[in-house]
């Protein structure tokens, strides 16, 4: 079992449940190699079944709230019908609610509160963050931001995610405060190989706009899947390929 889960590392209450996927031994033949968790890849449908169904009996799920994500903010409320949502994020106040996100280099955000009476889990790709999904996915809860934890999960690093202008400017308008500009600003740093292009910290970014929305527990954010191909799927490393999965449920 351990070759498929990373299991957060952070002060969630004791019946909050999460983890996240690695690549792992499973069904899926290259490039999908081998645990694949996404039906929208070009992986045979027949394998991703059978890593999904892996994945619940290992963690003993009943269902999981699969996404149709559209690098957008919409959040919904995860269900057990099996339907599959159009959306980037999920919350549930409802012990065996799964709700889960794919990613293969975005960041998988998931979120709990204290006193451990709701979650949610939030696929994070630049236009998203950008477009202030964490920021709905904390105004979701009950609970205020500084009752809020947070886990980053493994997501591309710095040195490895070059961007263009449009994305610094995209962060710099959505900036909601100074605490979050300046954030940002220290977010990103001028590529050494390309004019006009920047090397974006993504769980930087994170951190700023948490941070200015109050909240204080935030864990992980140390992981680079671009570098680690034993463990994790890159779309920028390798265009074809598959995607891990983030979970988080109350028990």
């Amino acid at each position: 079992m351990a070759d498929h889960y990373l299991m957060p590392d952070w002060p969630a209450p004791n019946n909050v449940k999460a983890c996240i996927t690695l690549r792992g031994d499973g069904a899926s033949a290259k490039p999908y190699d081998g645990f694949n968790l996404a039906t929208h890849v070009g992986d045979e449908e027949s394998a991703v079944t059978q890593n999904r169904e892996q994945l619940m009996a290992e963690l003993g799920l009943k269902s999981v709230q699969w996404l149709e994500q559209v690098h957008g903010t919409k959040l919904v409320e995860a269900k057990t019908d099996g339907l599959v949502r159009t959306a980037d994020g999920a919350y549930s106040c409802n012990r065996g609610h799964v709700c889960a996100v794919l990613t293969a280099d975005c960041l998988p955000v998931l979120l709990c509160d204290r006193q451990g009476s709701q979650v949610a889990a939030v696929h994070a790709g630049w236009r998203g963050l950008a477009d202030g999904i964490v920021g709905r996915a904390v105004k979701s809860f009950k609970a205020p931001p500084e009752d809020v934890l947070v886990y980053l999960g493994p997501a591309i690093s710095q040195p490895n995610f070059e961007v263009g202008i449009d994305v610094l400017e995209a962060f710099y308008g959505a900036a909601i405060n100074e605490v979050h500009l300046q954030g940002v600003t220290r977010a990103f740093q001028p590529s050494k190989q390309s004019p006009m292009k920047y090397q974006a910290d993504i769980y930087a970014l994170a951190r700023a706009e948490l941070s200015a929305l109050g909240v204080t527990s935030i864990s992980g954010g140390d992981q680079c899947t671009f570098a680690d191909a034993d463990h994790y799927y890159s779309y920028r490393r390798d265009d074809i390929t598959g995607r891990m999965a983030s979970l988080i449920w109350l028990n």
